[in-house]
């Protein structure tokens, strides 16, 4: 069942989904935001608060697709192949799936 489509059906609905989604996902941002100062996944976290206000607003869409054209045109500026970065990407999944499994045995 579609939780979202089923809690829009009702006549606050919409209103209180968008309510829910701007609070989790602009606590998200703001703790991303924060996290930037320190060494981690702020930027990760960040585009995932992002991200999640998208699915509502077209601001934090517009947003994320800023975000990614200055990634894209700073990629292409230093001139790393497209195979180097689906590696990178490839052992950073790797690592991370390797750390989550010697985390949780």
């Amino acid at each position: 069942m579609n939780v979202r489509r089923q809690i829009k059906s009702t006549p606050y609905g919409s209103l209180l989904w968008r309510v829910f989604i701007g609070v989790v996902g602009g606590l998200i941002t703001v703790i991303g935001s924060a996290l930037l100062f320190a060494p981690g996944p702020g930027l990760l976290v960040l585009l995932a608060g992002l991200g999640i206000l998208a699915t509502e607003f077209a601001w934090a869409s517009r947003a994320i697709k800023q975000t990614k054209d200055i990634a894209e045109n700073f990629s292409e500026k230093i001139g790393i192949p497209l195979w180097v970065k689906y590696l990178i990407a490839a052992l950073l999944t790797l690592a991370s799936l390797l750390a989550l499994a010697i985390y949780y045995s």
